[in-house]
């Protein structure tokens, strides 16, 4: 069945840490020692599962990872995989691949989607085709995008079939009518609507079997 929020809400529960605060960005059709080095990162040690990956995030924000480069350059820790044709970075309580100068860089020749979450819940979602922006909001407020396709159609009927609220007090009556699947959704799944989304564009499924078992190579990129 095509990808819903509610198909999503593993990721709060499995990886909290994460939840609260991440980037996940998928490149399409390049190897993940690519991606980190579009990144500009120096490739360190590499470990098994998403939990793993959360851990060395932790040691790295304390200040005790070994591995880390030495200087005084400000770096955030990256992780790459490969699933499905595509490479995969995450980022716990990062940025980067969100970032408005990075996206023609990370996304040269080919597509990327992203999708990004802080703290304090500011969030994005860009669809990317090298340096054209093909679609770009906050998944907290979907009905405010731009982008190529912002307002192509079918795009507004595919974030309400991803679980998205398209409803608004100034124009509510210009909202498609959600899928059967979506009475469950609304503005507390909007991050889990943004993975659904994100499988729709890549077909890469992300499930807890697969990224607990993955294979994942990090990398220290520097902060622009």
């Amino acid at each position: 069945m095509p990808a819903h929020a509610t198909d999503f809400t593993w990721f709060d529960e499995r990886y909290p840490e994460l939840a609260e605060a991440y980037c996940l960005t998928h490149v399409q059709g390049i190897s993940a020692d690519e991606l980190l080095r579009r990144f500009d990162a120096a490739p360190g040690r590499s470990v098994t599962g998403l939990a793993a990956v959360v851990q060395a995030w932790e040691t790295f924000d304390d200040g005790e990872d070994e591995h880390a480069p030495d200087g005084d350059e400000d770096l955030m820790l990256v992780a790459v995989t490969e699933f499905d044709g595509w490479a995969v970075a995450v980022e716990v309580n990062g940025y980067l691949g969100s970032l408005w100068d990075a996206l023609s860089r990370l996304a040269e020749g080919t597509r990327l989607v992203s999708h990004f979450r802080n703290c304090n819940a500011v969030d994005s979602f860009h669809w990317q085709e090298g340096a054209a922006n093909r679609l770009h909001f906050e998944p907290l407020f979907p009905t405010q995008r731009d982008g190529e396709d912002a307002e192509a159609p079918g795009i507004a009927e595919l974030l309400a079939h991803c679980g998205f609220d398209l409803t608004d007090d100034e124009d509510a009556d210009a909202a498609p009518d959600p899928a059967p699947d979506a009475v469950d959704a609304g503005p507390r799944l909007h991050t889990e609507a943004a993975f659904a989304l994100a499988e729709r564009l890549t077909d890469v499924r992300l499930t807890p079997e697969r990224l607990d078992t993955a294979g994942f190579r990090l990398g220290y990129a520097p902060v622009p």
